[in-house]
């Protein structure tokens, strides 16, 4: 009754409070910045969330074992964990919404590893009866670092996945996966390796790529989310400007070679954002910079620059650290 009543309770007051009754309760360790969403809950024998960690909005976590959650790890909404033992989360991890996660035996999710929206893992199934002959399977589920599973994607007790793996949407995981393997279907088989889908990019290619991820911010990120009116600067697909509120903004990719772009009439007050693919090249005090050779920015409450940040890491899976 008692843990039920702290589950209750820290469901429902405010994510400032959450983190406090969590200390006062469990004597959680909660690093910086970790954040908790409205009506969301943990609870546990241990608590350790780390830094920039974030539990999104109406998503329970109830383990009578530890809960381990690593820096920039994201457990998204409408998700459900429960169970007697432990759940560790590496860093950099995703766990999608509705996605659901029985923990009556030890689950662990190697760093930058990712179960997309809807998956399941189980680590005890049963139903009929044990004294009639019918089968129980008690056992853990372990990811190692860079799985990356799709959605919908079902993990039966006791399977291993093997680091730098992918597991196709809807695959049923009933057997343990190698190592760096492509895997689909049900049961789910490996049908190649994933070095096949893997290019080794040079830097002329890092500054193509990051020209269209910056197009794709221009199109989706600013026009249709913030229903802002984006220009290239003189036809340049290496700068974007726009006001937000009234704020004038420029966002500028330095590549990894050649002329560095220009900032012609530039506005009182104009705000600049780097993408820097030149290593050691730095910009004039007060802009604000991702650095794509170390994966460095420093985090702030600017809306557009946190708003280019999760737009890179949702949409093309490319993350930074804060300096």
């Amino acid at each position: 009754m008692w843990d039920t009543f702290r589950l209750g309770l820290i469901f429902l007051v405010p994510p400032f409070a959450k983190k406090w009754l969590l200390r006062w309760f469990y004597g959680a360790k909660l690093g910086r910045k970790a954040n908790i969403g409205w009506f969301s809950a943990v609870s546990g024998k241990h608590i350790c969330l780390g830094d920039y960690s974030v539990i999104r909005p109406l998503t329970i976590i109830s383990l009578s074992g530890e809960v381990q959650v690593g820096d920039y790890s994201e457990i998204s909404s409408f998700t459900l964990i429960y169970g007697s033992a432990s759940l560790k989360v590496g860093n950099w991890c995703y766990i999608g919404p509705q996605s659901l996660l029985n923990v009556d035996e030890d689950v662990e999710i190697g760093d930058e590893s990712a179960l997309g929206p809807r998956c399941m893992v189980f680590t005890h199934g049963s139903f009929l009866p044990y004294t009639e002959g019918y089968w129980v399977k008690r056992a853990g589920v372990r990811l190692g670092r860079r799985v990356w599973c799709a959605a919908g994607v079902f993990i039966h007790p006791g399977v291993e996945i093997g680091e730098h793996t992918f597991v196709n949407s809807r695959a049923v995981v009933t057997q343990s996966l190698p190592p760096g393997s492509v895997a689909e279907g049900n049961p789910a088989r490996v049908i190649y390796p994933i070095e096949r889908l893997i290019r080794k990019p040079s830097q002329e290619y890092l500054d193509l790529a990051m020209r269209k991820v910056l197009h794709d911010f221009a199109e989706v990120g600013l026009r249709r989310e913030l229903r802002l009116s984006p220009q290239a600067i003189h036809g340049e697909e290496s700068q974007l400007w726009f006001r937000w509120r009234g704020v004038p903004y420029r966002v500028i990719l330095i590549p990894s070679a050649g002329d560095v772009p220009t900032l012609n009439n530039l506005e009182a007050g104009e705000k600049l954002i780097y993408l820097i693919n030149r290593p050691n090249w730095k910009p004039g005090e007060g802009a604000m910079v991702f650095d794509l050779s170390l994966r460095q920015t420093r985090y702030t409450s600017d809306p557009i620059h946190t708003s280019l940040r999760l737009f890179m890491l949702r949409y093309y899976g490319i993350r930074f650290v804060d300096r």
